[in-house]
């Protein structure tokens, strides 16, 4: 069945060809396009567009196809286009003439829209109840390991003295980041766009002021038109969101690949968290963190590829739209599970308490040299030439006293500070 059926149907092959997988990804959004019916039909019997008997036999359908949707039974079979053919062919079952009203003044355009709209709400909020919860992990895991020294890189050389506290809580409150990032999407999608139909409204009175209220929405898209060029401004902030985070994952799931190698042996993990190699028995492999990387990673290109999908189109809708909702779903389910895979194997680390006996990082502590001396007087310019005099020739020997106390540093990780501004913007 499909809602815009005419006479002379279309090739198999090309319905085939346009509704690809939006049946499976439907099953995503069914709850919510049943939310959004349901204020639908309150609003229109308000409206007096239909009776208040006509609104009640609605809702107790539509109710009756949210339970199943709850026990896991809803199914889109390969008759219908999609969630919203299924829908209202179920209504017109049911309830005959009376279920054919329930697509009185919109369309599937705004009937989708705001579908994806009250997902992406439910998603994005539950992510960042996620993201608090791996937050904390890491705040815990840096007051443990706060006085254990590790070396800091950069350019992929021994630097300067870091520790594992200042690692653990520097993506903490990189994740604190990812949280704004988040609210900002959810900011953008909780605008209520149903009733903007096709695009351009609606001639019958309807009371978008209602549904807005009805679906807990925060704001309303006003300008119909505004409703559906913003759809793909929806989807793209939301994947820039989700990028963001992403690049989180994937960096500490990239160092923590290089710290499990056998060069560093900064961190180890169980057994039961690496997999083996079919021709090496030595082998403990990250494939773990990898996947998690190569996931994220993927995730990132997703807003990238939303731009390019858009960017040539005239204002309303287009059906290239639709590439982006499998996307969106994908994208999510994969972050959460990420988050969720990294929490579990954060939850069985162990740091290498004695990597700084290893003379390869006797020359990090170059700099606290050159800050003693300029504390007893010595230019700092001056005192750097000397030292790297004296250490070119071989001649010095470092020593290993620190003393950081300024806020952020390895002396002074100001925890509290981040856990606070954690509450701030969650």
């Amino acid at each position: 069945m499909k809602l815009w059926e005419k006479n002379n149907s279309s090739n198999d092959k090309i319905i085939d060809f346009t509704v690809g997988n939006d049946r499976q990804n439907d099953l995503y959004l069914i709850k919510y396009d049943i939310q959004a019916s349901i204020s639908h039909a309150k609003m229109l019997s308000k409206q007096s567009i239909i009776s208040k008997n006509e609104s009640k036999k609605i809702i107790d359908k539509l109710k009756k196809i949210e339970e199943e949707v709850s026990l896991g039974k809803f199914k889109i079979e390969n008759k219908f286009e999609d969630m919203h053919s299924k829908l209202e062919y179920f209504l017109i079952k049911e309830l005959g003439d009376i279920g054919k009203k329930i697509h009185t003044a919109r369309s599937r355009n705004d009937q989708v829209l705001v579908s994806i709209q009250l997902y992406l709400k439910d998603e994005l909020t539950e992510l960042k109840k996620q993201i608090r919860s791996l937050f904390n992990q890491l705040i815990n895991l840096s007051k443990k390991n706060k006085d254990v020294i590790m070396p800091g890189y950069t350019h992929m050389k021994a630097a300067m003295p870091s520790s594992f506290g200042l690692w653990f809580s520097a993506y903490a409150e990189i994740l604190i980041d990812d949280i704004i990032s988040l609210n900002n999407a959810i900011q953008i999608v909780d605008q209520n766009t149903l009733g903007s139909a096709a695009g351009y409204g609606s001639s019958f009175k309807i009371d978008r002021d209602f549904t807005t209220s009805d679906l807990n929405f925060s704001d309303i898209k006003y300008n119909s038109l505004a409703c559906q060029i913003s759809r793909n401004k929806i989807e793209k902030n939301t994947f820039d969101a989700l990028g963001n985070l992403a690049f989180t994952l994937s960096k500490i799931s990239m160092d923590i690949c290089l710290y499990l190698s056998d060069e560093f042996n900064f961190i180890t993990f169980p057994d039961e968290i690496t997999t083996g190699s079919s021709i090496m028995p030595h082998k403990k492999n990250p494939d773990v963190f990898e996947t998690i990387r190569a996931k994220c990673n993927n995730i990132q290109n997703f807003s990238n590829s939303t731009s390019l999908i858009s960017v040539n189109l005239p204002s309303g809708y287009h059906r290239d739209f639709q590439l982006n909702k499998g996307k969106l779903i994908t994208s999510i389910n994969d972050i959460k599970e990420c988050i969720e895979i990294l929490s579990y194997c954060l939850g069985k680390i162990k740091v290498n308490k004695r990597i700084m006996d290893n003379k390869i990082y006797n020359n990090i502590f170059s700099v606290e040299l050159i800050s003693k001396w300029v504390e007893e007087g010595i230019p700092f310019r001056d005192a750097y030439l000397k030292l790297k005099k004296e250490m070119n020739s071989g001649h010095k020997n470092l020593p290993k006293d620190i003393n950081y106390e300024h806020l952020g540093s390895i002396g002074n990780l100001a925890l509290d500070k981040i856990k606070l501004k954690m509450k701030k913007y969650f």
